[in-house]
């Protein structure tokens, strides 16, 4: 009988995974857990910890392993250098594992994987940190951007720049936001169940969890602790689906009406698809697009799952769609790609895989979709434009930059009507747009703006 792995061994083949593939880790993490032996919730609990964790503070625990590892960190192996960034973030940030503990199981998992050099220098790199820990103390009031970076584990770049875009406070808040643990949401089927209901099953399938209603999605519902609900028969039969507070309010600013006739222009994997049929009543039509064809299927799956007979998928560049439909539509979406920036809790390997020159390649790609989207919008028909980031170069400049461009469309003012109070009363909102901001309801970042194609005369 084969040697039952540990929670530490699952949590350091996922942070080798993520390195070695340049994959997001919730992804790896989710389908390494599937597969995992591991079926005592605190294990499972304790690798989640370990990767996420590992991997917030990576350039925390990198500072200091550079001082204990005569060439650097970056000299090691990728494995062992994993296995140094996990060992040091038990013994730095959680307290309620002994460090004694910490060392002799790092050690071992050094042991088991490398030859006895590799287990004497993780032995000699934990216990200096231990005997010298006091260097290595940050104030609890950083005095300039490096020292921020340090205490928050985010790249100076990114720091500086919401400093600059949002004010040192704000700013700090951001940094702390995106460090806490994602909170697991989900949005109710209301063509299979209603909310209440929803909320009265789940809490007798599981007793453990705090399950409540949303405060600023009208179909959605907070799961915290007790157990993974995407696992359970109703989400397979389609009652509910997994999707962020944040990302929910999209479509509830399309404000879509049963019977039109609408377009997701860049929908994977379908969340935001599948809430526009919803809020039709699964009456009308929507066509929902993705330039890559594996990236349909999910959407495929999804709207299979839930039961919707109206959407159209389709395999298509949203630049090029206006030349191979017929008609114009009600509503356009675009929730266009991006630098991602506001779902840092989620997939907090972003800090580390992206750069501040990005950017400005993805605002000419998001202006040319916007241009695309908004020539498929019918006269008085609603175009709204998204992101799941916080930088402003993409989000209301950009919106400003295509209003300047196309005097056809103004942003509309009742944007606010669509929204629950809590929303309003904490959010930033401007004429026509919202950006949430991680740290306004603990959820995703995200940019909304909603707008109308003026009547032809």
């Amino acid at each position: 009988m084969g040697q039952l792995e540990s929670a530490r061994d699952v949590a350091l083949d996922i942070l080798i995974a993520t390195e070695e593939r340049g994959a997001y880790i919730n992804l790896l993490l989710n389908d390494r857990l599937k597969k995992s032996s591991l079926n005592d919730t605190r294990d499972r609990g304790l690798v989640t910890e370990l990767v996420y964790g590992t991997t917030q503070r990576r350039n925390t625990l990198d500072w200091i392993l550079n001082a204990l590892v005569k060439k650097g960190v970056h000299s090691l192996e990728m494995w062992v250098r994993q296995l140094l960034r996990m060992g040091l973030y038990q013994l730095r940030y959680l307290d309620r594992i002994p460090s004694r503990a910490a060392v002799h199981e790092t050690v071992n998992q050094a042991k088991n994987r490398g030859h006895k050099g590799i287990s004497g220098l993780v032995n000699g790199v934990m216990r200096g940190y231990l005997r010298r820990r006091s260097e290595w103390n940050l104030p609890d009031l950083p005095q300039d951007i490096g020292q921020l970076a340090l205490l928050y584990s985010h790249p100076e770049w990114m720091v500086r720049r919401w400093v600059e875009s949002y004010g040192r406070e704000t700013a700090t808040a951001i940094l702390t936001a995106n460090n806490e643990p994602p909170a697991i949401t989900l949005r109710t089927n209301p063509l299979k169940t209603d909310r209440q209901a929803l909320i009265h099953y789940l809490q007798e399938a599981y007793p453990e969890a705090k399950i409540a209603p949303s405060e600023i999605a009208t179909q959605g519902i907070v799961f915290q602790g007790g157990g993974n609900p995407a696992l359970h028969a109703r989400y397979q039969e389609g009652w509910y689906s997994i999707q962020d507070e944040s990302s929910m309010l999209v479509a509830e600013v399309v404000g879509p009406a049963p019977g039109q006739r609408g377009l997701d222009g860049c929908a994977a994997p379908g969340g935001k698809t599948t809430h526009l049929a919803e809020q039709m009543g699964n009456e009308g039509e929507l066509l929902s697009c993705d330039i890559h064809g594996h990236k349909v299927a999910l959407i495929r799956a999804n709207v299979n799952r839930l039961g919707l007979t109206m959407v159209k998928t389709r395999q298509e560049d949203l630049r090029t769609l206006p030349e191979k439909v017929d008609g114009l539509f009600d509503f356009v979406l675009l929730d266009a790609p991006c630098s991602g920036l506001g779902v840092i809790r989620r997939k907090p390997d972003i800090k580390w895989s992206k750069e501040a020159t990005e950017i400005e390649d993805l605002v000419g790609l998001q202006a040319e979709l916007l241009d695309a989207a908004a020539s498929l919008v019918a006269p008085e028909g609603v175009l709204v434009y998204s992101t799941c980031t916080i930088e402003p170069r993409e989000n209301e400049e950009q919106v400003a930059a295509f209003l300047a461009r196309n005097d056809t469309f103004q942003l509309d003012e009742r944007i606010e009507e669509k929204l629950l109070p809590k929303v309003k009363s904490k959010a930033l909102l401007r004429e026509g747009s919202i950006q949430i901001l991680p740290h306004h309801f603990r959820s995703d970042g995200f940019f909304i703006s909603r707008m109308v194609k003026r009547a032809e005369t």
